[in-house]
């Protein structure tokens, strides 16, 4: 190549930008990496060749994602503002690479534009068929899936996306970040109060400040201060077609259990729904590093966990909404209850299985509340490690969960305090945990000690934390406060109409039974109120939300999975599983041709 070549808006580029734009991006964390031959001829099976000329657009920023490519010749770059005077390009592929991250394996809308920069060849692989191999093929479907991962977070930590404009004050702001934050959507906030950017995009659009939060994509489309639904439908987040508003079974919640009861229901026949106020993956999809999971033994993420849970239960056929906030449950006939929800809707199935899992609590100190969302967190993922790279940080905490953000966030940090109220570790975190975190040079473990302050304006200045002892303070200069102090059930909105216990968990078996406030409803039917069975015949609950469980990712799961065998059970005493409980039409069956009848029988 020899020459500038012009920019869509008219200025040249030096030649040696030019040829930047067509040098391979070295794979320096796992996120590129390069099919083999035998990798791409299993891909080629399901899919077809084809050539491109340079400037083919492959993947356009905005659109769904809808295919999968491999670049077999030439080269591919990964643009951002493809097209606009602010194009620039985050990476290039060459031979053997694939184009796509984790909005591919989702149906998500592109937050790029994959161009062709020399002529080649490409293998176009549609999305489904894609789908089926990375869930038949264990080797293909760890790549992609691990690489799709790191994908996202390299985005994410480039500020890539949509962008939020807001004051770190208003609540709204907060609600849209941490929405987005917890689907792992790519995006960047812009802060009303700090960001000379915000003034001028605000008087580009010709809005006031007034009108924030504000999202913006693509510089094309404006939402002023919108709800989560309006955000998940922007990006392409899955929801339900119009029209399915009937089931077997409704999963009401995402985490380790709902998406375990989701994969068992649907493999097993029984027509399944999951719906999730929040995102998927719940608590555990925070945790940077899950190590004492059975089956893992390098350890995996939370986002990962979760991204496989939800491919697992998609192959199956269970349909996933996000974001669906479920505000009441009745019945709706013998057979049916109903679960209506904060838009208006409702959905009916046969069985519900309640997995809304808990929320970790707030702390209650003064100063804390105007800055949480900026300085103060709730979870330890990627978005808020990375804004902890040069200043020291605080966990509060006892528990694996924030034993799990100590370790993560000591990759980042150059120190974090871990303040734990009680006089050891030991009480409540894993023996594995305990011994990386106090081996860590990084880590300094403060036992005995309380927050009683957080100070700052505009960001986290300090904490006053009590030695509650001696009862002496002291000050941390800390930019970064992240709370893990024990969490709250998903349970308000159930207040009055199933059995709750003392501190609001859900109460099953024999205890839900004995407080069940109608008692009259188990007349009859011919059994008792089964372990995992709420106060109402029908209705289980699986995982953290659940009175007595034991608060791990492997027992969620594992309820999650023990819930379908009692939904099985509960449908064999009414209509076949498949059917709305209606007879059959004459000389034919009333059970769907999906069932398999049978209950899961390594349960039974």
């Amino acid at each position: 190549m020899s020459g500038d070549r012009p920019l869509p808006g008219g200025e040249p580029v030096p030649e040696e930008a030019d040829e930047a734009a067509f040098r391979e991006t070295p794979d320096t964390c796992g996120a590129y990496p390069r099919l083999t031959e035998d990798q791409i001829a299993r891909l080629a099976e399901h899919g077809q060749r084809r050539s491109m000329a340079p400037n083919d657009v492959l993947i356009q920023e905005g659109e769904r994602c809808e295919t999968f490519f491999v670049v077999l010749s030439g080269t591919v770059a990964v643009v951002e503002g493809y097209g606009t005077p602010e194009e620039h390009v985050l990476r290039v592929h060459g031979p053997g690479r694939f184009i796509g991250e984790l909005g591919l394996l989702h149906g998500q809308v592109a937050f790029y534009t994959a161009v062709a920069r020399e002529p080649g060849e490409v293998l176009v692989v549609s999305l489904d068929q894609l789908r089926h191999l990375v869930s038949q093929d264990s080797a293909i479907g760890d790549l992609v899936l691990r690489a799709c991962l790191g994908r996202r977070a390299l985005l994410v930590g480039q500020g890539v996306g949509f962008r939020v404009i807001g004051s770190r004050y208003s609540p709204d702001t907060r609600r849209l970040r941490e929405f987005a934050i917890r689907n792992r959507l790519p995006h960047r906030w812009i802060d009303l109060e700090t960001d000379e950017e915000a003034e001028d995009l605000l008087r580009r659009f010709g809005v006031g400040p007034e009108e924030t939060p504000l999202v913006i994509w693509r510089d094309t489309t404006l939402l002023r201060n919108p709800s989560n639904a309006e955000l998940a439908r922007l990006i392409g987040l899955p929801s339900l077609p119009p029209g399915n508003r009937h089931g077997d079974v409704l999963i009401v919640g995402s985490g380790p259990a709902g998406l375990a009861a989701a994969v068992y229901a649907a493999s097993e026949g029984l027509s399944t729904t999951v719906v999730e106020a929040m995102a998927t993956g719940g608590q555990a999809a925070t945790s940077s590093r899950i190590e004492n999971l059975l089956g893992f033994p390098a350890g995996i993420s939370g986002a990962e966990l979760t991204e496989r849970a939800v491919l697992q239960a998609d192959k199956f056929g269970a349909r996933i909404s996000i974001p669906l906030e479920a505000t009441g449950l009745h019945p709706k006939d013998e057979d049916h209850y109903v679960v209506g929800f904060a838009d208006g809707s409702e959905i009916a199935a046969r069985a519900v299985v309640l997995a809304t899992g808990a929320r970790y609590r707030r702390l209650q100190v003064p100063g804390i509340e105007r800055l949480e969302g900026t300085g103060v967190h709730y979870s330890a993922t990627v978005y808020e490690a990375q804004q902890c790279r040069t200043d020291p940080v605080a966990v509060v905490g006892g528990g694996n969960s924030a034993g799990q953000a100590v370790l993560f966030l000591a990759g980042y940090a150059p120190k974090v305090h871990l303040l734990v109220r009680g006089p050891s570790l030991e009480a409540n975190m894993s023996r594995y945990l305990i011994d990386q975190v106090e081996r860590h040079p990084r880590v300094e473990v403060m036992l005995h000690t309380e927050v009683t302050e957080v100070i700052g304006q505009e960001v986290l200045e300090e904490i006053d934390v009590l030695d509650n002892r001696s009862g002496g303070h002291r000050r941390l200069a800390v930019r970064g406060l992240f709370v893990f102090t024990g969490a709250d059930p998903h349970t308000e909105w159930l207040a009055g109409i199933i059995a709750l216990g003392s501190r609001g968990f859900v109460l099953t078996g024999p205890e839900a039974q004995e407080a069940c406030a109608y008692p009259e409803m188990w007349h009859g039917r011919g059994r008792s109120c089964m372990t995992l069975e709420t106060s109402l015949p029908g209705v289980f609950a699986a995982g953290d939300v659940r009175s007595g469980s034991v608060k791990r990712v492997a027992s969620a799961a594992g309820e999650g999975a023990m819930a379908i065998h009692f939904v099985h059970r509960h449908l064999g005493h009414s209509a076949a599983p498949g059917t709305t409980g209606t007879s059959a039409p004459a000389g034919g069956s009333d059970v769907s041709p999906r069932i398999r009848h049978k209950e899961s029988a390594w349960l039974a």
